[in-house]
Order: structure tokens, then C-alpha cells, then sequence
């Protein structure tokens, strides 16, 4: 059985600001609607078959999986909500072997943080690193390939091979 697993990690959509309502609880916008399910469509046509997602509890990271419209088994994380990069990656080492490519939904500045913090592996794309650098936008996604188990991800050990900023149909 091969070793190789693909990580992608999923900005949330655009959220919406209404008035008095907790950071934690912002649904997302119309726009982010929109752009969570064109994120969705990439993964069906670019990275099918997704094992598990694991998801901030953060109502617009929630609204983000349910527009995208995957369907795999979901952990809801809280510690991915205002997550250190520390925090996201040690969710990602508790992740089951049998799970080949994993899903997750969180927030910036986390996932350009983590993504990068990946990346460094043989095959990684520079263009794409410097891209996430600049700036890692709503209803992004990055994609990571990595050798052995979860358990053993650490900074430096993957392939950061692409990087999807889902805003066109």
C-alpha cells in the first residue's frame, strides 16, 4: 500500500460582518455562498475522493463545508478556530492511516502559516509558495503531498504542488 497522502488546506469563504454578532458566529457572505461552492467543485474535479475533513467549529467554516458540498466524515475541531500553526498541525498528526487525502477548514493566518510551514519537500512548486506568501485569499486552497504516516507530518516534509483561489465559475 502506498505511503503518499495529499493535504489540502481550505481558507474559509468570504464572511459576512452583521452587526453584534461574536467573530466565532459570522455566517458567510452572499459572496462566499458563491465562492465555497466553486471551491467545491475544484476538489470534485482536482482532488476526488477526500477521506475525512477536519473543520474549525467557527459557523463560517462550517458554512463553507456545507456549501462546497463535500461529503466525507467531518470532525469539527475548536482549538482550529484562532489556531497556532502548532495547533493545526498537531490536529492533522492525530488523523487515522487509513485516510489517504484529508480536507481542512480553517483560517488565516493559519493556513498560508501551516502550508508554508509544510512545504519544502522535493517537487514543491515554488511559484505556488510565493503566491501563498503574498497573500492566501477566502475560498483558497492549498494542496500538499506528503510521504508516511500523519503522525510523522512535520515542518518541511511535504510538497506544497499547487494552489487554488477559488473565484471564477
Amino acid at each position: 500500500m502506498s505511503s503518499h497522502r495529499t493535504l489540502i488546506l481550505l481558507r474559509h469563504a468570504k464572511s459576512d460582518y452583521p452587526p453584534g454578532v461574536a467573530d466565532h458566529d459570522r455566517p458567510l457572505a452572499p459572496r462566499g455562498i458563491r465562492e465555497a461552492g466553486l471551491a467545491g467543485d475544484w476538489l470534485r474535479t482536482n482532488a476526488p475522493g477526500i477521506d475525512q475533513v477536519l473543520c474549525s467549529t467557527a459557523t463560517r467554516t462550517r458554512n463553507t463545508l456545507e456549501c462546497a458540498g463535500i461529503d466525507a466524515p467531518v470532525s469539527y475541531l475548536p482549538q482550529l478556530y484562532d489556531a497556532a500553526p502548532g495547533t493545526v498541525i498537531a490536529a492533522i498528526n492525530e488523523v487515522q492511516d487509513d485516510v489517504r487525502t484529508l480536507l481542512v477548514i480553517g483560517h488565516e493566518p493559519a493556513m498560508s502559516l501551516v502550508a508554508l510551514g509544510l512545504a519544502g519537500a522535493e517537487g514543491t512548486n515554488q511559484a505556488a509558495a510565493e503566491q501563498i506568501s503574498l497573500k492566501f485569499p477566502t475560498s483558497s486552497l492549498a494542496l500538499l503531498q506528503a510521504k508516511g504516516r500523519w503522525e510523522h507530518l512535520e515542518l518541511g516534509s511535504a510538497a506544497l504542488v499547487g494552489f487554488h483561489i477559488a473565484r471564477r465559475g
